[in-house]
């Protein structure tokens, strides 16, 4: 099974990354900033023969993120709302739930919320016609890993994937991956198993990425706090890098701050 796209390159060799920018550029200039959108996702690890897997769910082309492959997840509903003690609502409670009923409405996979290791925040940059402020959970899958099953509505193919797979997969052109994915993706390929990955990410900090994005000649960056072209948006000013360009034969993440 394979996500391959006949239009990585169009005739005057634009890489669908570069084409996907520039007409969010486009969209952007014309009718500015959209609205944040609350959501959550959670990425469904399993420990397979060859070592840590996380299951992979590939999009209809028709909406949002159409094509790419993303871990379960979507906008968080009035019902997922969880309620404190004192009637405020727990934000990161009520995320967790939009995330476990998401991966059961989309995949058929059961997860206990309560058991979620939050490890991340991601804001997309405002060029993007359609955002969602993202809480990013992981989570151990304890089913078979067989008793996936897809909507075949929102979700078009599903596969359990090794990180490295997938990011190798994404430079050849076989399947997308949005920054955040990609990015998650890569932290994962440190872990050996599941408890591993659970037990480091429970004990850091979760960090919150809010992107912003520029183009350059090399591809889209992506560039996060820390960047020394981060706050003025200008991928060009010299000094610490904290980015992922998006070139075409494979994305490139720098880190250079001390």
């Amino acid at each position: 099974m394979t996500g391959t796209d006949a239009s990585i390159s169009d005739d005057a060799g634009h890489h669908r990354d570069h084409r996907r920018y520039d007409a969010y550029a486009r969209h952007h200039a014309e009718h500015g900033d959209s609205v944040l959108i609350p959501a959550a996702t959670v990425v469904v690890l399993s420990d397979g023969d060859a070592g840590i897997e996380a299951l992979m769910l590939r999009k209809n082309s028709q909406i949002a993120f159409g094509g790419m492959w993303v871990f379960p997840g979507g906008k968080i509903d009035a019902s997922d709302q969880v309620v404190c003690d004192d009637g405020a609502t727990d934000e990161l409670a009520t995320a967790a739930a939009a995330a476990a009923r998401e991966a059961a409405e989309e995949a058929s996979v059961a997860v206990d919320p309560a058991a979620f290791v939050w490890f991340a925040h991601w804001v997309p940059p405002p060029v993007m016609p359609k955002r969602f402020a993202t809480f990013f959970f992981a989570a151990r899958h304890e089913g078979p890993v067989s008793a996936v099953a897809i909507d075949d509505g929102e979700i078009i193919e599903h596969e359990w994937m090794r990180p490295i797979d997938a990011l190798d997969r994404r430079d050849c052109g076989d399947i997308e991956l949005a920054p955040p994915t990609w990015m998650t993706l890569h932290r994962l390929t440190s872990f050996a198993t599941v408890a591993e990955a659970l037990e480091v990410l429970d004990a850091e900090d979760p960090p919150f990425y809010e992107t912003h994005m520029a183009r350059t000649d090399d591809g889209p960056v992506a560039m996060w706090t820390g960047d020394a072209g981060y706050e003025v948006n200008d991928p060009s000013i010299e000094g610490p890098r904290h980015r992922l360009t998006l070139v075409e034969n494979g994305y490139v993440f720098t880190d250079t701050r001390t």
